[in-house]
């Protein structure tokens, strides 16, 4: 809490103090504990990845915020970490992609541009590989509303991260006023056991939408139904659900109530969510090609070389399929960022053309980053950006070759580093 004085106010500040105290201790249990986010798992010495290896996800940092920013192209936003206290008042945090950081949405594969803001999101994040070329500015001190840890490694939204963990919301009550409302929920583990999550109340509306099946329901839906009264209190019985979070202002007081901006009734409307952001994600990444990092570079004559280099992980599995052994490929230099490097008309501009000689799949585990697939591709004339721990991107002879935005990619030896934090000169003079 920030610490002020007015002189002549003391009673005043006292009084308010007090009030919002107490404003604390009631809404306590509103404010979502989820285990993968409390601050047991912060570790005492934050970790910095090395360049050319997946870092341990045991060594990430974990915590949760609303997404308050976007800068889609360059991979980086900014996040309202959730502390008890005067959330609202808590600045937006940045943070980065890491280069093989994994965007996850209703379940499934998504980039940055694909999320709402003010969507509640969990991110395993740690120190910037090197401060130097952060894309977003390094916290030198890390406090709860800004952690010192900003590169994720993982980034995903409420139902993603309750998939991936088995759990579910279970409904306990309902209190409707024709089309507002509250929830009274625990997020439990879907198969029993002993974790039984404290009750939060959450708030509702006519914008929520409800998923059934393939129907997409509102609130007047169910009450037409029968379902849900159009006013006054009802038990749910601990219905099972999956839900969508996000924060909007809330009146009375209260510092930190969640709101419900999806509800999933049954398995069915889950799973579509997620086959709909999968095809969204799968033609995304076709446009963009596959990330990836260089291995290792076997140099031959007049410009002849054999680059292996390791797809990044967290696509749809048709993708990977895509890479086959004998298949012509186009190999691009890229920046952290993702964003394609070289060229003043696209990223096919300066690409390196050649043919795929091998696919290899890693056996074992394979660390959260990497999709344990390693290719061996061959070019006749390798640019200066496909060196050993370099990212690239790489696009299979049967993906599309497109034209991508100017933001997307990079010129031909114009970038600085410096350039990575937009000031005035972005915009035209007229």
């Amino acid at each position: 809490m920030k610490k002020f004085f007015v002189p002549g106010s003391l009673f005043l500040v006292r009084s308010w103090l007090l009030v919002l105290v107490c404003s604390f201790v009631v809404d306590a249990a509103d404010a979502n504990e989820e285990p993968g986010t409390k601050n047991e798992e912060q570790r005492t010495e934050p970790f910095r990845p090395e360049a050319g290896k997946f870092p341990p996800l045991e060594k990430a940092n974990s915590y949760r915020g609303v997404l308050a920013f976007v800068d889609h192209a360059n991979r980086r936003g900014s996040l309202r970490v959730q502390t008890t206290g005067e959330f609202f008042r808590n600045p937006p945090h940045p943070f980065a992609m890491l280069p093989y950081g994994i965007v996850r949405y209703h379940g499934a594969p998504a980039d940055l541009r694909d999320i709402p803001l003010g969507t509640i999101l969990n991110v395993r994040v740690f120190l910037p590989p090197d401060p130097r070329t952060s894309s977003v500015p390094v916290i030198q001190t890390g406090t709860a509303e800004r952690p010192a840890e900003n590169h994720a490694i993982l980034l995903e939204d409420e139902p993603s991260y309750c998939l991936r963990e088995g759990k579910v919301w279970k409904l306990k009550e309902l209190d409707l006023q024709k089309t507002q409302g509250t929830v009274v929920a625990s997020l439990e583990p879907k198969e029993g056991g002993d974790g039984k999550g404290s009750e939060q109340t959450m708030t509702l509306d006519a914008a929520t939408r409800i998923w059934r099946g393939r129907e997409r329901l509102g609130l007047a839906d169910l009450i037409a139904e029968g379902v849900w009264p159009a006013s006054g209190k009802k038990s749910l019985e601990g219905q099972t659900v999956q839900l969508g979070l996000t924060w909007h202002p809330t009146p009375g007081g209260v510092f930190l109530r969640f709101h419900i901006s999806d509800i999933w009734l049954d398995d069915t409307a889950m799973q579509r969510a997620a086959q709909n952001q999968t095809e969204v994600y799968k033609a995304f990444i076709r446009s963009r090609w596959m990330p990836a990092w260089v291995d290792a570079v076997e140099y031959g004559k007049f410009g002849r070389a054999t680059v292996i280099a390791t797809l990044f992980g967290g696509m749809d599995p048709s993708l990977y399929a895509d890479f086959q052994k004998g298949d012509g490929a186009a190999m691009n230099a890229a920046e952290n960022t993702l964003k394609h490097a070289g060229g003043a008309y696209g990223p096919a501009h300066m690409a390196s053309k050649g043919s795929i000689l091998d696919v290899s799949t890693a056996t074992g585990e394979v660390p959260l980053g990497s999709s344990g697939i390693q290719i061996r591709f061959e070019t006749d004339l390798i640019i200066e950006g496909i060196r050993p721990g370099r990212v690239v991107r790489v696009r299979p002879a049967g993906w599309p070759d497109l034209q991508l935005p100017r933001e997307e990619y990079l010129g031909d030896g114009t970038f600085s580093h410096e350039d990575r934090f937009p000031t005035l000169a972005i915009f035209p003079k007229y």
